[in-house]
């Protein structure tokens, strides 16, 4: 089964890699940030050698997105991606996974998991069994 992992993060740090850039890590020592990069480096390489990792890719900052909507036929395009929270997703990991378990095992080992939250979403494969 495929998941995708969402990494949700507060703008006003904006970066990539997004854990680096907040506060909690600001706070941390040079040596605590390198273990940490490491730990994701290591997290990275192990999915991938394992075949669970599909794609993955980083959004730019918020303050270049659009959002479009369409009321009564008319479209209305407005900045911004204006959810309902302080954080903003920041990038994505689809994997593929034998459980659901794993995929929350391996979104919570993500260093953003540890700073604000990494969503785990099933994959809809487009079959009426989906829905």
């Amino acid at each position: 089964m495929k998941y995708l992992l969402m990494i949700w993060s507060n703008p006003q740090t904006w970066g990539h890699p997004i854990f680096l850039r907040t506060p909690e890590a600001a706070a941390m020592t040079g040596d605590e940030r390198a273990a940490m990069l490491r730990d994701f480096e290591e997290l990275m390489a192990e999915i991938s050698e394992s075949g669970e990792l599909v794609t993955a890719q980083a959004l730019a900052d918020p303050l270049t997105a659009r959002s479009v909507r369409v009321r009564d036929g008319e479209s209305l395009v407005t900045d911004g991606p204006f959810v309902e929270a302080k954080e903003q997703m920041a990038g994505y990991f689809v994997v593929d996974c034998a459980t659901p378990e794993r995929a929350e095992e391996i979104a919570g080992r993500f260093p953003d998991a540890r700073f604000a939250a990494v969503e785990v979403r099933p994959l809809m494969g487009g079959s009426a069994e989906d829905l």
